[in-house]
């Protein structure tokens, strides 16, 4: 299948969350500060970015996240708001690359590129079963 059909490049997609207690550093454990994680906000990059695809694409198809390449730039304390976007920057057969970026209510906070591998549902999942079996 021809992804690029569906798939456009500058396609985009944008959310927004509260930074609450379970997206703190302090909560997670990858810091001793209440203000917003870097693995929170790289998730929720990589949610805007699936949710992005998952618009466009056939029934029996979805995304995985294959590779993240971001930039914490900025504190963002708890109870802020941050906007999170995705954007298509390229599509290479199941590859596709896209600019994520996140903003609070006063200043970009991070930035970067993501990679996501599209996938055929049944087919990814019969690799996972066949994994766990041999394991």
């Amino acid at each position: 299948m021809d992804f690029d059909e569906c798939i456009t490049v500058g396609m985009k997609h944008e959310i927004t969350f509260q930074v609450d207690e379970q997206y703190t550093a302090f909560h997670i454990g990858s810091g001793a500060l209440r203000v917003l994680a870097t693995p929170s906000m790289i998730g929720f990059m990589e949610r805007t970015s699936h949710q992005l695809l998952a618009r466009c694409l056939p029934e029996g198809y979805s995304s995985v996240g294959a590779l993240v390449e971001v930039r914490h730039l900025a504190p963002t304390p708890m109870g802020w708001t941050v906007r999170v976007t995705s954007e298509v920057l390229e599509v290479d057969g199941r590859k596709v690359t896209l600019a994520v970026e996140a903003w609070d209510d006063q200043e970009k906070v991070g930035e970067g590129r993501h990679q996501r591998v599209v996938i055929e549902l049944n087919r990814f999942l019969s690799r996972v079963e066949a994994k766990r079996q041999s394991g």
